[in-house]
């Protein structure tokens, strides 16, 4: 496939691109940041600007393009992950402004120029939990894509907005949106650097639900997403199968959780429940730091 690929320089973007083009894909970067890849063009552009955007979404993907002399192809796709990433690296406002009308933006351009699948990168922050002021518990575990989207922060708020922004396109045009609810992403390197403190210290990992998703499954993902069409309308939460933590599930209910009902009465061994997409995509997770600590 042919994807313009959004913020494919962040954390989370160039292992997805990575990913993407190992598996054959052809893809364009729109970033403010250079994409170190020798075959994936990076085109600096501001999400904000519409008419940035939409020229960009109509721009040869790579210099081989022009060798073909019929002038520039669509996008079979767009993959959007440009964002401000967190809460407190820019004004609380001018986080929401870049999320939302950054967003509204991508997927304005997207459908005016045909493109028939968007991605878009959500969050987990959307259930209220990872930025609360004070500790806010979950209503239930596992915590689906059901869960209530109530959070506070401006960050979390953007995400909720972009949401509702893509099922209202989705619902003018008919093509297929999917949002991914993305848990915190893990880097190869990040196991050996940063899990050995999880495991001392629990606590740590509260507000990201004690889950975590590898970067390169959520590369997987994002091709999972692109190889099945015919969904409409869908939010996914992405993460992996385990805890990022040593504790088992029951213990971290009595620790954390002893107030909270779980459903169904099994036990799950993730408190961010990825079923859904294993269901209706296919997703299955292969990396977990127990490969490395």
């Amino acid at each position: 496939m042919r994807i313009l690929f959004t913020g494919g320089s962040g954390k989370a973007g160039k292992h997805s691109v990575n990913y993407l083009f190992e598996q054959g894909h052809s893809i364009l970067n729109l970033d403010q940041v250079n994409l170190d890849h020798p075959k994936v063009l990076t085109r600096f552009a501001d999400i904000t600007d519409a008419g940035q955007v939409f020229d960009v979404m109509g721009s040869y993907a790579n210099y081989d393009e022009l060798a073909h002399g019929t002038g520039v192809p669509k996008f079979d796709a767009v993959v959007h992950f440009a964002a401000i990433p967190r809460l407190l690296m820019t004004s609380d406002n001018e986080c929401y402004r870049v999320n939302t009308l950054g967003t509204y933006n991508v997927i304005d351009a997207a459908v005016k120029m045909g493109v028939r699948k968007v991605i878009f990168a959500s969050s987990e922050t959307t259930y209220g939990i990872c930025f609360a002021d004070g500790e806010v518990k979950p209503d239930y575990l596992p915590i689906d894509e059901a869960h209530p989207t109530i959070p506070e922060d401006s960050y979390a708020m953007s995400k909720v907005v972009n949401e509702a922004t893509a099922q209202s396109f989705q619902r003018r045009t008919g093509i297929d949106i999917y949002g991914l609810r993305i848990n915190n992403v893990i880097e190869p390197h990040e196991y050996i650097e940063n899990f050995p403190a999880f495991m001392k210290n629990p606590d740590l990992r509260r507000r990201n639900i004690f889950s975590y998703i590898d970067a390169r499954d959520l590369g997987q993902m994002v091709q999972k997403c692109l190889q099945t069409d015919g969904l409409g309308y869908q939010v996914f939460n992405v993460s992996n199968d385990d805890h990022s933590v040593g504790l088992t599930s029951e213990e971290l209910i009595n620790i954390y959780y002893q107030q909270v009902p779980v459903k169904p009465d099994e036990v799950p061994k993730s408190f961010y429940s990825n079923e859904k997409a294993k269901r209706l995509l296919g997703f299955k997770p292969e990396h977990s730091w127990r490969d490395y600590i």
